[in-house]
C-alpha cells in the first residue's frame, strides 16, 4: 500500500449503504442486532454514497498512525446508537481504551484526532491538555463572560424517540440462537477453490487440536452447516465416521429469504485487469542477461507494477555483458509471500549461480505453491526445474500461470505475463498435498 500511494496509484475503497426500515427488519428471518448476521445484498440492495481514496502516506507513523483513536461513540447529528449489545458494550469501551492507550481524558486534543473546526464547550484542565483556555469562568449559564459559551441546543446530539410497549428486559431474541443458517449462507456461495481453501483451514486448525473429543465436537457442528464441509474436514482429520450432529440452540428450523449470495465470494469482484501495484520478483546473479531483466522491470513498471531484482546479496550483480544490475532486496529480507508474480531472466551463468542456493529453490517452489505466475526466460527454465517446477498442470494441460520463453520473445511474453499477473492468482495448478 506504501508504494501504491507513492507512485499514485491510490486504493480506492467504495462506502454503500443497505437501507431498510425496522418494520421491514422484522420480517427478516435473522436479526439485525446479532453482529454475526449480514444482510445478504439480494434481500437489500447495496447503495454506493461515496468514495475514500487514500492519496499520501503519513509523514510520522507515531503521531498520525499510533496516536489515532476511533471511537464508537462519536457520531454526527442525525444518527443515533442501535439497541446492539456489542455495539453497546463498545461505546463504553472503546473511551476507555483510549484513555488508557493515549494517556489521559484529553486524547482528542492530540492534533492527529483534533476537529478541523475549532470545537467549543466548557471542558477545561486534566492530564494532557493541548488548549490554553482563556476566561474567568468554566460553567454555563455564567454572567461573567456573557453566557459564553452557550449551548447548542436542538443543534446538538439529540437521541430518536422511539416508543417502546411493554416491558424492557436486558437480554437477547430468540434468533440471536440461530447459529448455522447464515454460515450455510457462506458456504453455498463460494466457488470450488473457496471452499477447499475453507476445507484446508479448518484440517490445519484442528490438526493443532490434541484432544480426539474436540476434534469431533467441531466437526459434529460443521454438520449443522454442510455435510460436504464435515465430511471433507473429518477426512482430512482420519476420521473415518461422522459424529452425530450438534443439537442446535435454536430448535425451530429457520427457512432463509436467500441460500446462496454470489457477492459473499471474493470471485465476485475479479478486478479490472490492471496490474497496477502489483509487486513482480526478479531473481537475478552474476551472469544474468542484463537486457531481459532491466527490459522486463522497465515492461512492468509501463503497466503500473512494481519490479523489484532480488539477489542473494545486497550491492552489483555483473550481467552477461559485463554491466552492473543493483539489488534491490534478498531473498532473505523479502520472502516470496510479499511478492504477486515472479520472473526468472535468464544468462550465460545465471541458473547455474542461483540452482545451489537454497533459498532461491524455495522462493520458486512457493510462488509455485501460492499459485502466482511466472515468468521463465532463456536458460532460467533450467532454475524452475531444479526446483521442481513445471508448466505442466497435474490434468495434463498447459498451466497459463508459468510461461517459457526464448530470450529474444521478450516483446510477446511480456503481454502474456501482464495478462497472467492481471489473473492474480492461478489455482487450476493447486494440488493437496503440493507437487512441489
Amino acid at each position: 500500500m506504501w508504494e501504491a500511494i507513492e507512485t499514485g496509484a491510490y486504493p480506492e475503497y467504495e462506502l454503500s449503504m443497505q437501507v431498510f426500515t425496522e418494520t421491514q427488519s422484522e420480517e427478516f428471518s435473522f436479526d439485525i442486532l446479532d453482529a454475526t448476521k449480514l444482510v445478504p445484498e439480494e434481500l437489500v440492495a447495496v447503495i454506493p454514497v461515496g468514495k475514500m481514496v487514500l492519496n499520501r502516506n503519513p509523514d510520522n507513523f507515531f503521531a498520525e498512525t499510533e496516536q489515532v483513536a476511533f471511537c464508537t461513540a462519536h457520531i454526527v447529528p442525525g444518527l443515533d446508537f442501535s439497541n446492539d449489545p456489542l455495539l453497546a458494550g463498545r461505546i463504553h469501551s472503546y473511551v476507555d481504551t483510549q484513555i488508557t492507550r493515549l494517556g489521559g481524558p484529553n486524547f482528542h486534543e492530540i492534533p492527529i484526532n483534533s476537529p478541523i473546526a475549532q470545537a467549543h464547550n466548557n471542558q477545561r484542565d486534566g492530564m494532557h491538555r493541548q488548549a490554553i483556555n482563556r476566561g474567568r469562568v468554566a460553567y454555563e449559564p455564567n454572567s461573567l463572560a456573557g453566557g459564553c459559551p452557550f449551548q447548542a441546543g436542538s443543534a446538538g446530539f439529540t437521541s430518536f424517540p422511539q416508543p417502546i410497549t411493554g416491558d424492557k428486559v436486558r437480554g437477547k431474541p430468540e434468533r440471536f440462537a440461530d447459529h448455522y443458517s447464515q454460515a450455510t449462507l457462506f458456504w453455498n456461495s463460494q466457488t470450488p477453490v473457496e471452499k477447499a481453501h475453507i476445507v484446508n483451514a479448518f484440517r490445519f486448525e484442528l490438526t493443532r487440536v490434541q484432544t480426539p473429543a474436540i476434534r469431533e465436537r467441531v466437526v459434529s457442528m460443521l454438520i449443522n452447516i454442510s455435510e460436504d464441509l464435515a465430511e471433507a474436514v473429518a477426512s482430512g482429520l482420519g476420521m473415518k465416521t461422522l459424529p452425530a450432529p450438534q443439537p442446535k440452540a435454536l430448535m425451530q428450523a429457520v427457512t432463509p429469504e436467500v441460500t446462496s449470495s454470489p457477492p459473499l465470494s471474493l470471485f465476485a469482484r475479479p478486478g479490472n485487469g490492471s496490474i497496477a501495484t502489483r509487486r513482480v520478483a526478479i531473481l537475478v546473479a552474476d551472469g544474468v542477461d542484463g537486457v531481459s531483466a532491466k527490459a522486463l522491470k522497465t515492461g512492468l513498471a509501463a503497466e503500473g507494477a512494481v519490479g523489484r531484482f532480488v539477489g542473494i546479496r545486497l550491492g552489483a550483480v555483473q550481467s552477461s555483458k559485463g554491466d552492473e544490475i543493483e539489488v534491490d532486496v534478498t531473498f532473505e529480507s523479502m520472502p516470496a509471500v510479499l511478492f504477486d508474480a515472479l520472473a526468472v531472466p535468464g544468462g550465460h551463468e545465471d541458473a547455474n549461480n542461483l540452482t545451489g542456493v537454497g533459498q532461491a529453490l524455495e522462493f520458486i517452489k512457493d510462488q509455485y505453491r501460492h499459485c502466482k505466475p511466472i515468468l521463465a526466460l532463456g536458460l532460467g527454465k533450467n532454475l524452475l526445474e531444479a526446483a521442481g517446477v513445471t508448466a505442466v498442470l497435474p490434468s495434463g494441460e498447459q498451466d497459463p500461470g508459468v510461461l517459457v520463453f526464448a530470450e529474444e520473445r521478450l516483446d510477446e511474453a511480456l503481454p502474456q505475463f501482464v495478462e497472467a499477473i492481471a489473473a492474480h492468482r492461478h489455482f487450476e495448478r493447486e494440488t493437496d498435498p503440493p507437487r512441489v
